[in-house]
């Protein structure tokens, strides 16, 4: 049986299987052809999402970049894209993204802001590049200390980010993904994340997940996004401030799994929050219309953030994208049935 790349082994034969990291990527050499093509293909899982990929078409760096969420940076490009976004806070009780993809690279991202405190823990596991506007420079310094390859708007001059003409400054800044993507292509692709399951990974009564229509967050009182189950479409649909979230298509922001992290925010950098991300906290993980709670825990900057239920086991995702809300312990989280 062949399953290769971006560092995934399959286990065993069960749907609900976890993923687990090897260190070779290597393809076997009995590729079997797929469908009616004669042509072998290597299959493999996409790193960031645990869904069935063509090995060759995984062998590229993933983008992280800092991501406006102001109300004039709305709509965002191409955010339904993404395999991962972070929410973080930031000043004034609002709130800014850390949106990452790989496995479905759109050829422009944005708009595109500066960096805070917590971005380098947020975004060292992913490996690859991070983009961002600027930022104040100790911030600067701390993401540039990182292993991460750099793209910055205020010290770029080779054409990498660009300001669209229909956007009000300062949340125009539009990075250019597939040249980012051209000049780094030797960068290895992002190491796996998180653990996967199958469709309805939270099946299990072990884990006591309970059935959820809506997942209500507060990070202040500027912020308060919502999630919806689309039962029919087998996704959560997106709010902010009780409005549908849209992206750059038209499309509601839309989610297979939906991560809620309960953490604290040092204040050491005055009126900037950090969200401090090496540690623990509360979790749950909502897929599938159920939401089971649990912890999270994450060693070191570089280490990826593990989810743990109540009962110890794994809290497995369900293949396809997530978002995790960092919501301050000073929030509030509500699931309704």
């Amino acid at each position: 049986m062949l399953l290769a790349a971006s560092a995934l082994l399959f286990v065993g034969c069960s749907a609900d299987a976890p993923f687990v990291a090897t260190p070779s990527p290597t393809p076997t050499a009995d590729a079997r052809p797929i469908g009616e093509s004669a042509t072998p293909m290597a299959l493999a899982f996409a790193p960031l999402r645990g869904t069935r990929a063509d090995w060759a078409a995984m062998q590229h760096p993933s983008i992280a970049a800092k991501i406006d969420n102001h109300e004039e940076a709305r709509p965002q490009v191409a955010l339904n894209r993404t395999d991962i976004v972070f929410e973080e806070l930031v000043e004034g009780g609002l709130t800014r993204y850390v949106a990452i993809w790989h496995s479905d690279m759109p050829p422009e991202i944005g708009p595109v802001r500066s960096i805070r405190p917590m971005d380098p823990d947020i975004a060292t596991p992913f490996g690859g590049m991070i983009a961002y506007s600027g930022g104040q420079e100790i911030f600067v310094e701390m993401m540039q200390a990182t292993p991460l390859v750099n793209l910055v708007f205020d010290y770029d001059d080779t054409g990498l980010f660009s300001r669209a003409d229909e956007r009000p400054g300062p949340h125009d800044v539009i990075l250019d993904a597939e040249e980012a993507l051209s000049r780094n292509a030797a960068l290895a692709p992002p190491p796996v994340q998180f653990v996967y399951g199958g469709t309805d990974p939270l099946a299990d009564p072990a884990l006591a997940a309970t059935p959820t229509t809506t997942i209500s967050q507060v990070f202040s009182e500027e912020r308060f996004p919502s999630w919806t189950w689309d039962a029919a479409a087998s996704v959560w649909l997106r709010s902010q401030e009780g409005a549908p979230d849209l992206d750059d298509a038209g499309a509601q922001v839309h989610a297979v799994n939906v991560v809620t992290m309960r953490v604290d925010i040092d204040w050491q950098y005055g009126e900037v929050p950090k969200t401090v991300m090496v540690g623990a906290g509360e979790a749950w993980i909502s897929v599938a219309g159920r939401t089971a709670h649990g912890t999270w825990s994450k060693g070191a900057r570089e280490a990826p953030i593990v989810f743990t239920a109540d009962n110890g086991a794994p809290l497995r995702l369900a293949p396809g994208n997530t978002w995790i809300e960092l919501v301050p312990t000073t929030g509030s989280v509500t699931f309704a049935p």
